[in-house]
């Protein structure tokens, strides 16, 4: 009788294992993406001009208000111009005389040819109206280029806006005297509209975009006009649209990166020269990439890795390689199939090499990024 107690108590007290546990699993979501080159870059004027005084004198007046736009031509400071006129009047009048000596020296010359040719006179007289005639020449022609330069030393009292542009502060006031021993800079005029974008691309990225190109046909010209979006660092998406101008001929040895330009419409003005922007370059589109949330992913030294349930409801886990940020998901290069079941919730109850309970859910589609 005690011997029937004591194996009743030990088939009660027998260890019952519990059941596996329950994780949240999803096959990956398979859509088309495009496939972008991620930068970081800085916003740069297209030009950028400091306005300079070429000539001597005191600053007469500052035509514009400081950070005003002005149009091409537009005068924005006058340098005593009074000095300059009467230095070119003094060669206009230089010039006049020296026509006038030049006209009696070739009346000359043609009435002594007339004298040698009937021998009125001697050869050596038409020698000399000769040489009179050909240094009132080149008087002449000395007198045009003083006045010239006086012309040209005269416009440059008046310094214009080389081109549409907003013009900084002025740097000197009224009365100062400017251009004594070397070009004084009076302000810097910009342009805003359109601006350029300047960042880099590592070795890496410019292979791959130039094997697509060569995959879809594309031209080195082609390359240059690929459309372009940027985002300022308080933005959401990238809303500015633009496209590439320019791609530097070699790659920088030293990191490895090649230079490139983008150019972008900016009649707000709402990106100024300097500013960090966030940019990315379409250049492929992949029909059915695989999507995971970017939460199932975990890394370790090796890189990075999803937890897969395979047929006997055993946990493995798969290196993978990812690729770009679809909202909330993330990419998935490789190292992953269309009909692996992986884990996207209880990541922490999947073990690697123990049974699980699946529960199958569906990954939801991804809102469209933000343009």
């Amino acid at each position: 009788m005690l011997a029937t107690t004591l194996l009743g108590a030990c088939e009660q007290n027998s260890f019952v294992p519990p059941p596996p546990p329950k994780v949240d699993v999803a096959t990956p979501l398979q859509r088309a993406v495009t496939r972008y080159l991620d930068a970081t870059g800085n916003t740069a004027p297209i030009r950028s001009v400091d306005l300079v005084a070429r000539v001597q004198g005191f600053l007469q007046s500052i035509d514009y208000q400081d950070g005003s736009f002005v149009k091409e031509g537009t005068t924005l400071f006058t340098i005593e111009p009074e000095t300059y006129k009467l230095k070119l009047d003094q060669a206009q009048a230089a010039e006049a005389g020296a026509q006038a000596s030049l006209k009696q020296a070739e009346f000359d010359f043609k009435r002594q040819s007339d004298l040698v040719a009937r021998q009125a006179v001697s050869q050596a007289t038409l020698d000399t109206s000769t040489s009179n005639r050909d240094n009132a020449q080149a008087n002449l022609q000395q007198a045009q280029a003083n006045t010239r330069i006086a012309e040209v030393n005269y416009g440059y009292t008046k310094v214009a806006a080389p081109f549409d542009g907003i013009v900084s502060a002025h740097l000197v006031s009224i009365g100062e005297l400017v251009g004594v021993a070397s070009p004084t800079q009076l302000a810097t005029i910009v342009t805003l509209d359109p601006i350029y974008v300047n960042f880099t691309v590592n070795e890496r990225d410019v292979l791959r975009v130039r094997e697509e190109a060569r995959r879809r046909g594309l031209t080195t010209a082609e390359l240059k006009t690929l459309p372009l979006e940027v985002g300022l660092q308080t933005e959401t998406g990238y809303p500015h649209q633009g496209k590439l101008d320019y791609a530097a001929p070699t790659v920088n040895q030293s990191t490895g990166t090649l230079a490139v330009r983008g150019i972008l419409p900016n009649p707000d003005r709402v990106l100024l020269p300097g500013y960090f922007v966030r940019v990315r370059v379409p250049f492929e589109k992949q029909q059915n990439a695989l999507l995971v949330p970017d939460t199932a992913l975990g890394a370790d030294q090796s890189g990075r890795y999803v937890l897969v349930v395979n047929g006997d409801n055993v946990v493995t886990q798969r290196k993978v390689e990812t690729g770009q940020l679809e909202g909330e998901l993330r990419v998935i290069e490789s190292g992953l199939k269309a009909d692996d079941r992986v884990v996207i919730a209880g990541l922490l109850r999947a073990i690697p090499g123990q049974k699980v309970d699946p529960q199958l859910k569906t990954i939801e589609q991804p809102p469209q990024p933000a343009k």
